[in-house]
Protein backbone atom coordinates (compact mmCIF):
# COMPACT_ATOMS: atom_id res chain seq x y z
CA UNK A 1 0.00 0.00 0.00
CA UNK A 2 1.54 3.31 -1.20
CA UNK A 3 1.42 6.14 0.67
CA UNK A 4 -0.80 7.94 -1.56
CA UNK A 5 -3.50 5.18 -1.18
CA UNK A 6 -2.86 5.98 2.59
CA UNK A 7 -3.75 9.47 2.22
CA UNK A 8 -6.59 9.27 -0.03
CA UNK A 9 -8.14 6.84 2.64
CA UNK A 10 -7.48 9.40 4.92
CA UNK A 11 -9.14 12.25 3.17
CA UNK A 12 -12.38 10.18 2.58
CA UNK A 13 -12.24 8.69 5.90
CA UNK A 14 -11.24 11.40 8.57
CA UNK A 15 -13.95 13.56 8.06
CA UNK A 16 -15.78 15.86 10.64
CA UNK A 17 -18.59 13.93 10.83
CA UNK A 18 -16.52 10.93 11.54
CA UNK A 19 -14.53 12.95 14.16
CA UNK A 20 -17.78 14.40 15.75
CA UNK A 21 -19.36 11.24 16.14
CA UNK A 22 -16.13 9.57 17.67
CA UNK A 23 -16.09 12.60 20.05
CA UNK A 24 -19.95 11.78 20.83
CA UNK A 25 -19.23 8.43 21.34
CA UNK A 26 -16.13 9.21 23.65
CA UNK A 27 -18.15 11.96 25.71
CA UNK A 28 -20.92 9.12 26.70
CA UNK A 29 -18.49 6.75 27.10
CA UNK A 30 -16.76 9.39 29.72
CA UNK A 31 -20.52 10.04 31.13
CA UNK A 32 -21.12 6.39 31.90
CA UNK A 33 -17.31 6.19 33.77
CA UNK A 34 -18.71 8.84 35.67
CA UNK A 35 -21.59 7.28 36.37
CA UNK A 36 -20.21 4.17 37.34
CA UNK A 37 -18.40 5.73 39.76
CA UNK A 38 -20.67 7.84 41.40
CA UNK A 39 -22.88 4.55 41.95
CA UNK A 40 -19.67 2.82 43.55
CA UNK A 41 -19.42 5.53 45.80
CA UNK A 42 -22.77 5.33 46.83
CA UNK A 43 -22.36 1.61 47.61
CA UNK A 44 -19.20 2.61 49.46
CA UNK A 45 -21.13 4.55 51.59
CA UNK A 46 -23.44 1.95 52.74
CA UNK A 47 -26.37 2.95 50.68
CA UNK A 48 -28.40 0.75 48.95
CA UNK A 49 -31.10 2.55 47.48
CA UNK A 50 -30.60 1.27 42.88
CA UNK A 51 -33.95 2.47 42.24
CA UNK A 52 -33.88 5.43 44.13
CA UNK A 53 -31.01 7.12 42.74
CA UNK A 54 -32.13 6.11 39.17
CA UNK A 55 -35.45 8.03 39.20
CA UNK A 56 -33.94 11.48 40.26
CA UNK A 57 -32.77 10.90 36.66
CA UNK A 58 -36.03 10.11 34.76
CA UNK A 59 -37.44 13.22 36.96
CA UNK A 60 -34.94 15.38 35.34
CA UNK A 61 -35.54 13.86 32.06
CA UNK A 62 -39.23 14.16 31.55
CA UNK A 63 -39.06 17.65 33.43
CA UNK A 64 -37.02 18.64 30.85
CA UNK A 65 -37.76 16.80 27.62
CA UNK A 66 -41.34 16.99 28.22
CA UNK A 67 -41.48 20.57 28.44
CA UNK A 68 -40.11 20.70 25.49
CA UNK A 69 -42.36 18.29 23.93
CA UNK A 70 -45.31 20.21 25.58
CA UNK A 71 -44.69 23.76 24.20
CA UNK A 72 -44.32 21.82 20.91
CA UNK A 73 -48.00 20.33 21.18
CA UNK A 74 -47.58 17.88 19.64
CA UNK A 75 -49.01 14.49 19.64
CA UNK A 76 -47.45 11.19 20.42
CA UNK A 77 -45.74 9.88 17.37
CA UNK A 78 -45.41 6.02 19.04
CA UNK A 79 -48.12 4.53 21.37
CA UNK A 80 -47.38 5.52 25.14
CA UNK A 81 -47.68 1.48 25.65
CA UNK A 82 -44.52 0.85 23.68
CA UNK A 83 -42.62 3.54 26.01
CA UNK A 84 -43.93 1.83 29.07
CA UNK A 85 -42.04 -1.64 27.60
CA UNK A 86 -39.09 0.37 27.06
CA UNK A 87 -39.07 2.58 30.46
CA UNK A 88 -39.68 -0.69 32.37
CA UNK A 89 -36.40 -2.84 30.50
CA UNK A 90 -34.46 0.28 31.44
CA UNK A 91 -35.57 0.68 35.00
CA UNK A 92 -34.92 -3.18 35.01
CA UNK A 93 -31.33 -2.48 33.40
CA UNK A 94 -30.24 0.24 36.00
CA UNK A 95 -31.55 -1.24 38.96
CA UNK A 96 -29.47 -4.64 38.30
CA UNK A 97 -26.16 -2.76 37.26
CA UNK A 98 -26.54 -0.63 40.25
CA UNK A 99 -27.28 -3.56 42.74
CA UNK A 100 -24.01 -5.37 41.38
CA UNK A 101 -21.81 -2.52 42.99
CA UNK A 102 -22.98 -3.71 46.38
CA UNK A 103 -21.59 -7.11 45.45
CA UNK A 104 -18.53 -6.39 43.03
CA UNK A 105 -15.68 -4.41 41.94
CA UNK A 106 -16.46 -1.55 39.70
CA UNK A 107 -13.85 -2.94 37.91
CA UNK A 108 -15.80 -6.13 37.23
CA UNK A 109 -19.36 -4.12 36.58
CA UNK A 110 -17.57 -1.81 33.81
CA UNK A 111 -15.91 -4.45 31.93
CA UNK A 112 -19.07 -6.82 32.67
CA UNK A 113 -21.25 -4.12 30.82
CA UNK A 114 -19.23 -5.03 27.50
CA UNK A 115 -21.94 -7.98 27.96
CA UNK A 116 -24.50 -5.70 26.58
CA UNK A 117 -22.73 -6.00 22.83
CA UNK A 118 -23.59 -9.42 22.51
CA UNK A 119 -27.69 -9.34 23.80
CA UNK A 120 -27.45 -5.91 20.95
CA UNK A 121 -26.36 -8.16 18.31
CA UNK A 122 -28.57 -10.84 18.40
CA UNK A 123 -31.13 -8.07 18.93
CA UNK A 124 -30.61 -6.11 16.43
CA UNK A 125 -30.10 -9.16 13.57
CA UNK A 126 -33.32 -10.72 14.38
CA UNK A 127 -35.81 -7.69 15.76
CA UNK A 128 -34.66 -4.83 13.51
CA UNK A 129 -32.64 -6.67 10.54
CA UNK A 130 -29.06 -5.19 10.75
CA UNK A 131 -26.31 -7.94 9.26
CA UNK A 132 -22.83 -8.02 10.66
CA UNK A 133 -19.75 -8.96 8.99
CA UNK A 134 -17.09 -11.54 10.43
CA UNK A 135 -14.60 -9.59 11.51
CA UNK A 136 -17.80 -8.05 13.68
CA UNK A 137 -18.54 -10.97 14.86
CA UNK A 138 -14.81 -11.78 15.75
CA UNK A 139 -14.65 -8.78 17.81
CA UNK A 140 -17.83 -9.29 19.76
CA UNK A 141 -16.47 -12.92 20.24
CA UNK A 142 -13.02 -11.08 21.43
CA UNK A 143 -15.17 -9.28 23.49
CA UNK A 144 -17.00 -12.31 25.32
CA UNK A 145 -13.94 -14.08 25.95
CA UNK A 146 -12.61 -11.17 27.77
CA UNK A 147 -16.00 -11.46 29.72
CA UNK A 148 -14.97 -14.47 30.59
CA UNK A 149 -11.60 -14.16 31.99
CA UNK A 150 -13.28 -11.25 34.19
CA UNK A 151 -15.57 -13.81 35.43
CA UNK A 152 -12.80 -16.36 36.59
CA UNK A 153 -10.83 -13.71 38.04
CA UNK A 154 -13.77 -12.95 40.04
CA UNK A 155 -14.18 -16.45 41.07
CA UNK A 156 -10.61 -16.56 42.66
CA UNK A 157 -8.33 -17.37 40.38
CA UNK A 158 -6.91 -13.47 40.36
CA UNK A 159 -9.04 -12.62 43.28
CA UNK A 160 -11.53 -9.98 42.42
CA UNK A 161 -13.26 -7.58 44.12
CA UNK A 162 -16.78 -7.26 46.27
CA UNK A 163 -18.34 -9.09 49.03
CA UNK A 164 -20.05 -11.45 46.36
CA UNK A 165 -18.15 -11.10 42.94
CA UNK A 166 -20.17 -14.10 41.34
CA UNK A 167 -23.45 -12.49 42.44
CA UNK A 168 -22.00 -9.07 41.06
CA UNK A 169 -21.79 -10.41 37.70
CA UNK A 170 -24.62 -12.34 37.75
CA UNK A 171 -26.66 -8.85 38.22
CA UNK A 172 -24.43 -7.14 35.59
CA UNK A 173 -24.81 -9.81 32.88
CA UNK A 174 -28.67 -9.85 33.26
CA UNK A 175 -28.72 -5.84 33.75
CA UNK A 176 -26.79 -5.69 30.05
CA UNK A 177 -30.02 -7.74 28.73
CA UNK A 178 -32.33 -5.08 30.03
CA UNK A 179 -30.19 -2.27 28.59
CA UNK A 180 -29.86 -4.17 25.18
CA UNK A 181 -33.25 -4.25 24.83
CA UNK A 182 -33.12 -0.52 25.88
CA UNK A 183 -31.15 0.23 23.78
CA UNK A 184 -32.28 -1.41 20.14
CA UNK A 185 -35.78 0.07 21.38
CA UNK A 186 -34.32 3.43 21.68
CA UNK A 187 -32.24 3.02 18.15
CA UNK A 188 -35.31 2.17 16.29
CA UNK A 189 -37.60 5.10 17.57
CA UNK A 190 -34.96 7.74 17.47
CA UNK A 191 -34.43 6.57 13.56
CA UNK A 192 -38.31 6.48 12.84
CA UNK A 193 -39.57 9.01 15.14
CA UNK A 194 -38.55 12.09 17.50
CA UNK A 195 -35.57 11.82 19.75
CA UNK A 196 -37.47 14.80 22.11
CA UNK A 197 -40.33 12.60 22.51
CA UNK A 198 -38.02 9.61 22.91
CA UNK A 199 -36.05 10.66 25.46
CA UNK A 200 -38.88 12.54 27.36
CA UNK A 201 -41.39 9.69 27.40
CA UNK A 202 -38.51 7.33 28.87
CA UNK A 203 -38.01 9.61 31.92
CA UNK A 204 -41.64 10.20 32.31
CA UNK A 205 -42.39 6.08 32.49
CA UNK A 206 -39.17 5.08 33.53
CA UNK A 207 -40.15 7.64 36.37
CA UNK A 208 -43.62 6.04 37.27
CA UNK A 209 -42.08 2.72 37.03
CA UNK A 210 -39.30 3.26 39.39
CA UNK A 211 -41.91 5.16 41.19
CA UNK A 212 -44.14 1.48 41.86
CA UNK A 213 -41.17 -0.93 42.78
CA UNK A 214 -39.86 1.50 45.16
CA UNK A 215 -43.25 0.20 47.09
CA UNK A 216 -42.45 -3.23 48.72
CA UNK A 217 -44.83 -5.96 47.79
CA UNK A 218 -45.92 -6.31 51.46
CA UNK A 219 -46.79 -2.58 51.24
CA UNK A 220 -48.87 -3.09 48.08
CA UNK A 221 -50.46 -6.16 49.77
CA UNK A 222 -51.40 -4.01 53.09
CA UNK A 223 -53.01 -1.10 50.98
CA UNK A 224 -54.90 -3.96 49.22
CA UNK A 225 -56.23 -5.42 52.91
CA UNK A 226 -57.01 -2.00 54.08
CA UNK A 227 -58.64 -1.05 51.26
CA UNK A 228 -61.22 -4.55 51.58
CA UNK A 229 -61.69 -4.31 55.24
CA UNK A 230 -62.64 -0.84 54.69
CA UNK A 231 -65.12 -1.73 52.14
CA UNK A 232 -66.61 -4.39 53.96
CA UNK A 233 -66.70 -2.16 56.92
CA UNK A 234 -69.08 0.52 55.15
CA UNK A 235 -70.56 -2.47 53.63
CA UNK A 236 -71.85 -4.10 57.03
CA UNK A 237 -72.13 -1.26 59.00
CA UNK A 238 -76.07 -0.02 57.76
CA UNK A 239 -76.68 -3.82 58.51
CA UNK A 240 -75.89 -3.67 61.50
CA UNK A 241 -77.27 -0.29 62.59
CA UNK A 242 -80.49 -1.51 61.39
CA UNK A 243 -80.70 -4.50 62.98
CA UNK A 244 -79.38 -3.99 66.67
CA UNK A 245 -79.24 0.38 67.06
CA UNK A 246 -76.30 2.30 67.55
CA UNK A 247 -75.40 1.45 71.30
CA UNK A 248 -75.25 -2.23 69.88
CA UNK A 249 -72.94 -1.11 66.80
CA UNK A 250 -70.14 0.63 68.99
CA UNK A 251 -70.17 -1.80 71.64
CA UNK A 252 -69.42 -4.62 69.25
CA UNK A 253 -66.63 -2.38 67.98
CA UNK A 254 -65.11 -3.34 71.95
CA UNK A 255 -63.65 -6.17 70.55
CA UNK A 256 -62.20 -4.85 67.82
CA UNK A 257 -59.05 -4.26 69.85
CA UNK A 258 -59.57 -8.44 70.68
CA UNK A 259 -59.21 -9.18 67.56
CA UNK A 260 -56.28 -7.25 66.89
CA UNK A 261 -54.86 -8.55 69.71
CA UNK A 262 -55.37 -12.61 67.66
CA UNK A 263 -53.44 -10.71 64.91
CA UNK A 264 -50.51 -9.69 66.99
CA UNK A 265 -50.07 -13.62 68.49
CA UNK A 266 -50.23 -14.81 64.61
CA UNK A 267 -48.56 -12.39 62.56
CA UNK A 268 -46.03 -10.91 64.81
CA UNK A 269 -45.65 -13.71 66.98
CA UNK A 270 -45.66 -11.70 70.41
CA UNK A 271 -46.71 -12.50 73.76
CA UNK A 272 -49.75 -11.08 75.41
CA UNK A 273 -50.96 -10.70 78.85
CA UNK A 274 -53.43 -12.98 80.30
CA UNK A 275 -55.57 -9.94 81.08
CA UNK A 276 -56.24 -9.31 77.58
CA UNK A 277 -58.21 -12.82 77.28
CA UNK A 278 -60.25 -12.22 80.86
CA UNK A 279 -60.93 -8.88 79.15
CA UNK A 280 -62.32 -10.81 75.83
CA UNK A 281 -64.65 -13.16 77.79
CA UNK A 282 -65.77 -10.45 79.92
CA UNK A 283 -66.76 -7.94 76.44
CA UNK A 284 -68.33 -10.99 74.69
CA UNK A 285 -70.49 -11.70 78.58
CA UNK A 286 -71.56 -8.36 77.95
CA UNK A 287 -72.29 -8.01 74.42
CA UNK A 288 -74.62 -11.33 74.68
CA UNK A 289 -76.26 -10.17 77.87
CA UNK A 290 -76.75 -6.92 76.09
CA UNK A 291 -78.21 -8.56 73.10
CA UNK A 292 -80.53 -10.96 74.46
CA UNK A 293 -82.00 -8.30 76.85
CA UNK A 294 -82.23 -5.22 74.04
CA UNK A 295 -86.01 -3.95 73.28
CA UNK A 296 -86.22 -3.89 69.95
CA UNK A 297 -86.35 0.02 68.84
CA UNK A 298 -89.30 0.78 66.92
CA UNK A 299 -89.23 0.54 63.54
CA UNK A 300 -92.08 0.90 60.21
CA UNK A 301 -92.33 -1.81 58.05
CA UNK A 302 -91.76 -2.01 54.41
CA UNK A 303 -95.33 -1.83 54.15
CA UNK A 304 -94.99 1.99 55.36
CA UNK A 305 -97.07 0.93 58.66
CA UNK A 306 -95.36 0.71 62.00
CA UNK A 307 -94.64 -2.18 63.64
CA UNK A 308 -96.31 -4.13 66.82
CA UNK A 309 -93.81 -2.11 69.75
CA UNK A 310 -94.36 1.14 67.98
CA UNK A 311 -98.11 1.21 67.94
CA UNK A 312 -98.77 -0.18 71.54
CA UNK A 313 -95.70 2.98 72.36
CA UNK A 314 -98.38 5.41 70.19
CA UNK A 315 -101.18 3.81 72.23
CA UNK A 316 -100.26 3.91 75.73
CA UNK A 317 -99.90 7.98 74.76
CA UNK A 318 -103.27 8.46 74.12
CA UNK A 319 -104.41 6.86 76.66
CA UNK A 320 -102.73 9.31 78.66
CA UNK A 321 -104.09 12.26 76.78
Amino acid sequence: MSWSSVGNWFKTQVTLKNLFRLFLGQLVSFVLALMSFTSSLIATLGVDAPITQTSFTYFALAVVYGSILLYRGQKLRIPWYWYLALGFVDVQGNYLVNKAFQFSSITSVTLLDCWTIVWAIFLTYFFIGTRYSLWQLGGAALCVLGLGLVLLSDAGVGGGGGSKPILGDALVIAGTLFFAMSNVGEEFCVKKKDRIEVVSMIGLFGMLVSGVELYPLCLILGFAGYTFSSFMFYTITPFVLKLSGATMFNLSLLTSDMWAVVVRILFYRQQVDWLYFVAFGVVVIGLVTYSTTEKVPATVVEDGSQSVEYQELNAESRDEC
